[in-house]
């Protein structure tokens, strides 16, 4: 039997990175799942080979109509809702304090702390009354420690921990856990970029993300999805408001502190959503 059998998912930011990693496990795991992301052409994609057991929402995060409207379509599709994955995400603003302008501010935290309250938020209205369910958003180890990402991104992440623990009090009486996971440096379309220039060169980020860990290996979206399921199965039934690092050691030999708000990152400086 599959670890996530009869249950029902969400995934922000489902269409590619991370996400499209922990929708291929859920799915492999026995979850129907709904994938939210505002990439129609390749959400839509991810979607398709798994026939009747996912579906996809055309999703901005930014916009609370649009999660609750993922949240209703899994209800409608499949029934129920039992796991919420806020997921979706991007670098942001990047740069000196004193330069970042009130814009960067609302596109990089209304991305990353906003729209996670969005789908927590629209999460527990269907939870409550259906009688538990997961929660899950997806931090960072720049949420966790300084200096490992532009201040807005890091600034967001530690956001989301604090809401994860903050709303876990909450939901606890009705059986909803609430927690989150810290990917560390993952070999991404992200990451690829940041470190090379060229989001679709994978390689050109391998070598830099095993040298800054104490396992020397090179984190990929399935290490992290991997988590997720623990965290939305009923392995994880006694934990809750808990933030589950996943970096192969960074966070804890504080090797090569990675300097995001160093170097010429315009390319991040765009609207939109770049999911990990």
């Amino acid at each position: 039997m599959g670890r996530l059998d009869g249950k029902v998912a969400v995934i922000t930011g489902g269409a590619s990175g991370i996400g499209e990693g922990t929708v291929e496990r859920f799915v492999a795991e026995g979850a129907r799942v709904v994938v939210a992301d505002m990439q129609r052409d390749a959400g839509e994609a991810v979607v398709a080979p798994h026939g009747d057991a996912a579906a996809f929402h055309e999703t901005n995060v930014t916009v609370e109509a649009d999660v609750a409207g993922a949240v209703d379509l899994a209800v409608e599709r499949f029934g129920q809702l039992d796991i919420m994955f806020n997921n979706a995400g991007i670098v942001g603003a990047v740069g000196s304090v004193a330069e970042i302008t009130e814009e960067a501010w609302d596109l990089t935290v209304g991305i990353l702390l906003k729209g996670v309250f969005f789908g927590v938020k629209h999460a527990a209205r269907v939870m409550i009354p259906g009688g538990g369910g997961a929660i899950l958003s997806t931090a960072s180890t720049a949420g966790v420690l300084g200096g490992l990402g532009p201040h807005l991104y890091t600034a967001s992440k530690h956001g989301v921990v604090g809401l994860t623990k903050s709303v876990a009090n909450e939901l606890g009486e009705h059986g909803i856990r609430v927690n989150a996971v810290a990917p560390g440096n993952t070999a991404t379309a992200m990451t690829a970029a940041i470190h090379g220039g060229d989001p679709s060169d994978l390689t050109a980020v391998t070598d830099h993300i095993s040298s800054r860990n104490l396992l020397g290996i090179t984190g990929v979206p399935a290490d992290i999805a991997d988590a997720a399921v623990f965290l939305a199965s009923d392995e994880s039934r006694y934990i809750t408001g808990h933030c589950l690092v996943v970096d192969a050691g960074h966070t804890s030999s504080g090797v090569g502190a990675n300097r995001f708000n160093q170097g010429p990152l315009g390319m991040y400086r765009e609207a939109g959503q770049v999911d990990r």
